[in-house]
């Protein structure tokens, strides 16, 4: 992470050495400037993430070039300390209306200065994410549609609606456990659980526990201290802390480790986190969701989930049915994404052939609405002016087997070589896509990923051959 960007505008020479050095020892990149003119000069340049102004400068006052050093950069505001040896109860409450982040009195105390710098940097980090999200939600709104007419989607719709009525301004709501194949669309409902709540402004944060680093996972999620460890060259908040009174989801929860499952059993319990390298805990008022498209039941007879995470999850479940069980919303789905796209590429209104219609309400979509989402734009982009043909979807008449994972020869061969050869033979059958052959197997991703490790098994340039 680089250090954080600190202009200083100060004209006294001595001070301003000594406020340089300090910061720059606390891990900061620090520059000056002995102007007012000067220093708007290098915020516009280097678009500094702080800067601590000087009130009283040779060529003007410092508090009339608030707001214009605030919004240099509009999309991401640079927090301003104010400093002045002649303080005034006037200039103090003039500059917190001009939005100063704080207002320090020279002598400044050079530890006490890095401490209100660091509390400002943490206050606008904060402020950036919660700006982020909602625009992240904003840009989304469409994806959030749950559209379908099967009984089993109005009767979800129904339980979104109650389980939105369970949330205040000082409550939360329960914690949702989101069941459904992958494509089904969890993150969908997730979504529309928030926005069915009375914290629908606040930040909703989707987190793909699948895809976070192993090694990195902890401090993505609770956050870490300075110093906590070796690349922990600056404080950072989590994505707990991220989603502050709004909603966490933690997709494919069966992917976290066991280690990090009793840390997320206690902060739900508990409703307070501790940052990586830190002894002062934190309270946390978000919402809890979260999806899995495994049996988590299954997961804790195997071992591979912890039991009292999920009966603790287990409280409220909602179940998404696959595509292929929900009838007709196939043909309502693809209509709307055929739609959707012709818009964005202002193409005609596409048409559908019978053929096409037959095809799609046959096809049992092993990936769900997503993989109808993808099929159906690719259709409408090759398909330009002319009507959707079953052709231009490329759907087999009916959903073909999965392949076999050939069994080894079995004599005098080892347990171990045993299990190496089906991983490997799962891998090929599935192209190297880790996922499916995890799910081949019957096994967690991460389970997949320890005994590749384990036997040195190398997927991709090095792939064996099968």
């Amino acid at each position: 992470m680089n250090p954080a960007r600190i202009l200083l505008i100060e004209d006294e020479a001595l001070f301003a050495q000594a406020v340089v050095k300090r910061l720059e020892k606390s891990g900061y990149a620090c520059t000056r400037a002995g102007t007012l003119a000067l220093g708007l000069s290098r915020a516009r340049e280097e678009l500094p993430d702080l800067i601590l102004l000087d009130l009283r400068l040779p060529d003007g006052d410092g508090l009339d070039q608030l707001q214009t050093l605030r919004q240099l950069r509009p999309e991401r505001p640079a927090a301003v300390i104010v400093m002045t040896a002649f303080g005034e109860v006037a200039d103090a409450v003039r500059a917190m209306k001009l939005g100063a982040a704080d207002y320090l009195m020279k002598p400044v105390d050079l530890d006490e200065l890095v401490m209100v710098v660091e509390s400002a940097l943490h206050h606008s980090g904060m402020q950036q994410q919660l700006a982020w999200s909602r625009e992240r939600e904003a840009h989304t709104s469409e994806s959030a549609t749950l559209l379908g007419n099967s009984p089993a989607m109005q009767q979800l719709r129904q339980h979104i609606r109650q389980l939105g009525k369970l949330t205040g301004p000082d409550t939360p709501g329960p914690t949702v456990l989101i069941q459904g194949e992958t494509g089904a669309g969890k993150d969908v409902v997730a979504r529309l659980l928030h926005q069915e709540s009375a914290n629908c402004h606040e930040p909703f944060v989707h987190v793909d526990c699948a895809a976070l680093p192993r090694d990195l996972i902890e401090a993505e999620l609770f956050g870490h201290e300075k110093g906590a460890y070796t690349s922990a060259l600056q404080t950072r908040n989590g994505l707990l802390e991220a989603a502050e009174r709004g909603t966490l989801f933690l997709d494919e929860i069966g992917e976290l480790p066991l280690d990090l499952q009793t840390k997320l059993l206690t902060v739900i319990e508990r409703r307070r986190f501790r940052r990586v390298g830190s002894v002062q805990e934190r309270p946390i008022h978000a919402r809890f969701m979260v999806a899995s498209n495994r049996d988590l039941r299954q997961q804790v007879e195997q071992g591979a989930f912890r039991s009292d995470l999920y009966y603790r999850l287990n409280v409220l479940t909602l179940s998404l049915p696959p595509l292929r069980e929900r009838g007709d919303d196939i043909l309502l789905l693809a209509r709307h994404y055929a739609t959707l796209t012709a818009q964005r590429y202002r193409l005609p209104p596409p048409r559908f052939s019978e053929e096409a219609l037959t095809a799609l309400l046959q096809y049992t979509w092993p990936g769900n609405v997503r993989e109808l989402k993808h099929l159906t734009e690719r259709a409408v982009l090759l398909s330009g002016e002319a009507p959707l043909s079953a052709h231009v979807f490329a759907l087999p008449d009916a959903m073909p087997p999965s392949p076999a994972i050939p069994p080894p020869q079995w004599s005098g061969v080892t347990l171990g070589e045993a299990e190496k050869s089906l991983i490997q033979n799962a891998l090929s059958a599935s192209h190297g896509n880790i996922s499916e052959a995890a799910r081949r197997l019957g096994i967690t991703r991460m389970t997949l990923r320890y005994r590749m490790e384990k036997y040195r098994i190398q997927w991709g340039e090095n792939a064996p051959e099968n």
